[in-house]
């Protein structure tokens, strides 16, 4: 039960982030292209990376990969709003932002997994 309310916790964050991180994107640049669920994938991707390193070199509770890995990231990034927004894209013939978006989220976020795997693991 325990478990539970972490993840509700994390979630409820990740929520509110993606919503806050969603209307600034579109006060920045707009609706013409999905700014903020890349950043929000780039965002969340890093730090899956560092949760998943810091779980490899030294003890991360079960509470807190459950508030993190599984509720605040399972709120903040999810991948049928890219998908929605990629089939949006293709729909009004935006090929190339459809192209654009599926290449930008694949390719930066595992990166930046990657990345975020590599800046714990330089620290041990």
């Amino acid at each position: 039960m325990t478990n539970i309310l972490f993840v509700a916790m994390g979630g409820a964050i990740g929520a509110v982030c993606r919503y806050l991180i969603s209307i600034f994107m579109i006060q920045v640049f707009g609706t013409g292209f999905p700014f903020g669920t890349l950043l929000v994938n780039v965002l969340g991707s890093f730090v899956m990376g560092v949760i998943y390193a810091l779980g490899q070199v030294s003890h991360v509770s079960p509470e807190l990969k459950a508030m993190i890995g599984v509720g605040l990231l399972g709120a903040l990034t999810t991948f049928s709003t890219f998908s929605n927004e990629t089939l949006l894209l293709m729909q009004d013939g935006e090929w190339l932002k459809a192209g654009l978006n599926v290449v930008l989220n694949l390719t930066i976020c595992l990166a930046v997994v990657y990345m975020g795997q590599q800046l714990v693991f330089s620290r041990v």
